[in-house]
């Protein structure tokens, strides 16, 4: 459960740091690593067998991956990141809530 935390923090630390001035290649960085922890925290919601996670994160890691870069244009990926950032911090607090 541990790592489940650590990933949904480091990543969305990771996507608070993209709204300041990064070089090109921090941002490959964070599309590399949000498609593995992404893809990680699918796994980890499939086998809890909580579907409608699985689907959210699949789709996240497809957004962000780094092979098809999916152009939105700096404003809309700077939105998108602190949407997504703010997302994976509030589901931490929503976990330890419902439990």
């Amino acid at each position: 459960m541990k790592i489940i935390v650590l990933i949904k923090i480091s990543l969305a630390i990771l996507f608070f740091l993209c709204l300041l001035d990064m070089p090109y290649g921090y941002f490959q960085l964070v599309r590399f690593l949000a498609l593995a922890g992404f893809g990680f925290l699918a796994y980890e919601a499939n086998q809890e067998d909580k579907s409608e996670q699985v689907f959210i994160y699949i789709a996240l890691a497809l957004l962000f991956q780094p092979f098809y870069k999916i152009a939105l244009g700096r404003e809309i990926w700077n939105m998108v990141d602190v949407v997504v950032g703010v997302a994976l911090i509030v589901s931490i607090f929503l976990k330890k809530i419902s439990n």
